[in-house]
């Protein structure tokens, strides 16, 4: 156990006390704290934690035990919590579409070893991203989707979901709307990414649109799927200044890199356990 660590995640009503419990029993356990981050969020009186972790001495009883042992704990206080074995990395099924800049730095990084997911398989409506996904040795599975087979393409997919045992669902780039029975399926287990234009510019050719507007700043941004199509809660956002000299597609080409690197970031800090629900918003404890 001497290399073990772990990542504990805690959500409650403000109280006194609650640092202390957690750093007593962690201490009481034989358990080094390595890192705590919390945030008191005085509006809704919740609080929110995160602490990592690892076994220090003979006393540490292990994942299992360790979690038994902190029950009372948490029961005390009413914690939504879990106890993360950091071993054991998040399985994500990546879902794209025709454009590939997302899916292309998610596996870069993957393959790297600068993103600590499992990527067990990649689905897509169409077969453009089968040559990348099978060069990375990833299993890929077309779903074609229209009107006359939405639910079926569906339930496809949330078979995959069940059959891989996948922990988060990302849109890297899926240009398809979810349905809402599907959005609840998935909820607080789904990732997208889209330009930061909306609600302006919608529909084809947003950077297009935003030339001819003359935007500035161009954008991306992060966010958890919800049935509010593109205001789910949001994870990451980043921005980019831009001006006259740019032609629509230098634009869109500055707008891809944007969201690559917003996604991987998301992802990033999903894998590492960083974001923390509180209603419609995120608490993220950035590195």
């Amino acid at each position: 156990m001497a290399d073990a660590h772990f990542i504990m995640t805690v959500v409650c009503e403000d109280a006194v006390g609650i640092v202390a419990a957690v750093a007593s029993h962690l201490a009481a356990n034989d358990a080094f704290i390595v890192e705590s981050q919390q945030y008191a969020d005085l509006a809704s009186g919740r609080f929110f934690m995160r602490v990592g972790f690892k076994a220090a001495g003979p006393r540490f009883p292990g994942g299992d035990a360790l979690r038994a042992g902190f029950a009372p704990v948490a029961q005390r206080f009413g914690m939504d919590w879990h106890i993360h074995d950091t071993d054991r990395k998040l399985r994500v099924l990546l879902a794209v579409s025709k454009a590939s800049h997302c899916l292309n730095d998610l596996l870069h990084r993957w393959q790297t070893g600068t993103l600590p997911v499992e990527i067990p398989a990649i689905v897509s409506n169409h077969e453009t991203m089968r040559p990348l996904a099978e060069w990375h040795g990833i299993p890929f599975l077309h779903l074609p989707v229209g009107p006359e087979n939405r639910v079926a393409q569906e339930a496809a997919l949330l078979e995959a979901v069940v059959t891989h045992r996948i922990d988060l669902t990302v849109l890297a780039r899926y240009m398809q709307v979810l349905s809402p029975a599907l959005c609840a399926q998935l909820a607080w287990r789904c990732i997208n990414i889209h330009h930061s234009f909306l609600p302006s510019f919608k529909g084809a050719r947003p950077y297009h649109q935003a030339h001819e507007r003359g935007v500035k700043l161009i954008g991306a941004t992060a966010h958890f799927v919800t049935s509010d199509l593109d205001e789910g809660p949001i994870i990451e956002q980043d921005s980019l200044r831009v001006d006259h000299a740019l032609t629509p597609d230098e634009l869109a080409t500055a707008g891809r890199d944007v969201e690559a690197q917003v996604l991987a970031r998301a992802l990033l800090w999903a894998a590492e356990h960083r974001i923390l629900a509180n209603g419609r918003r995120t608490v993220v404890f950035r590195r």
